[in-house]
């Protein structure tokens, strides 16, 4: 983790006081019948607040302490959260449904039944920002994550400034994965701490990017500290029913006015590029990025790259907002 001495406490809109410190951790929102843990890194009185939103049964610690301290460093004031039924995050007590029972429901056009939905988890990411005294926030979404900002995208529009979708899908049946790539998310769970981070290193190393240096000893200290902090393989699964029974969205993307940027490798072999593409293509205010030889990770050597494009899409979509505001006499948020 990022080190430093904390900062003196700040009062955030709602009166709710937090520490302004690098690494922040354990703090939670209760939010409807679930309780959220999440960190807030970075000063809300000098950065943008941006929420982060990680991919299915990965815990907030996936994005990495380093690239979050380049966010804030890029005007940010960051906040990442463990999903509902993952990490630190309370349990869901629901059936499993079987995996194998609802993908051949999914490609045959039947309806897959769920504990949950991406609906319900965008609900999650409203309850937070609410908690936190937020109006709206900037949205930053991989994987999972990028499927629940489209669900935001579509049903809270007012409550996110922007939104960046890595390496999603808009939801349809025809963006495959790999066979090799979905059999990685699917090898059986770690017992030790010492076999999370082999197992999160192994997963990597087979959906990642090729083109770009894997540092397995950060793989393996983020599944050891993954494992510390509580693994919910029930969770991933259920996180799993919920994908496929929240269906295809690009009816209600085409309508979406929220400024978004749509990220996507083009060595992904969870979730094709052409799933990117067609995203940014469907969304009428969505810009297209594709990163050449990046697969479906977030390696060290883009962090650079991905800060920079996130910062400058979120410096125009609020100067829109600002302006647009401007023209209609109403106030402009902070």
């Amino acid at each position: 983790a990022a080190q430093g001495r904390p900062e003196p406490r700040r009062r955030w809109p709602g009166g709710r006081a937090v520490t302004a410190v690098a690494g922040a951790r354990d703090q939670r929102a209760r939010v409807g019948a679930v309780e959220l843990a999440y960190d807030v890194i970075g000063d809300r009185t000098r950065g943008r607040p941006l929420v982060l939103i990680m991919g299915i049964g990965a815990q907030r610690v996936m994005w990495d302490d380093e690239l979050c301290a380049q966010l804030v460093a890029a005007g940010f004031c960051v906040v990442r959260f463990d999903h509902r039924d993952i990490g630190e995050s309370s349990r869901v007590d629901a059936p499993v449904p079987d995996p194998r029972a609802a993908i051949v429901r999914r490609l045959f056009g039947v309806r897959v039944r769920a504990p949950y939905t991406l609906s319900d988890m965008a609900a999650d990411v409203v309850g937070l920002i609410g908690a936190l005294g937020l109006g709206s926030a900037h949205v930053v979404g991989a994987s999972l994550g990028g499927m629940v900002g489209q669900h935001l995208a579509i049903e809270h529009p007012g409550k996110i400034r922007s939104l960046v979708s890595i390496m999603s899908s808009p939801g349809a049946r025809r963006y495959l994965p790999d066979p090799r790539a979905m059999g990685a998310l699917f090898r059986k769970p770690p017992r030790t701490a010492e076999e999370a981070g082999r197992h999160v290193e192994g997963v990597f190393r087979t959906i990642g990017s090729p083109a770009f240096p894997t540092d397995g000893a950060r793989l393996r200290a983020i599944g050891e500290r993954a494992y510390a902090r509580g693994l919910s393989p029930r969770g991933f699964l259920r996180q799993f029913a919920a994908i496929l029974a929240s269906g295809d969205r690009r009816p209600r993307l085409r309508a979406v006015q929220v400024p978004t940027l749509i990220i996507h490798g083009s060595r992904d072999p969870l979730i094709p590029v052409e799933a990117g593409r067609d995203l940014a293509a469907l969304m009428p205010a969505a810009t297209w990025l594709p990163i050449a030889g990046m697969g479906h990770d977030l390696p060290p050597a883009l962090w650079p790259t991905l800060v920079a494009a996130i910062a400058r899409h979120a410096e125009r979509a609020d100067a829109r907002a600002a302006a647009a505001a401007q023209a209609a006499g109403g106030p402009v948020a902070a």
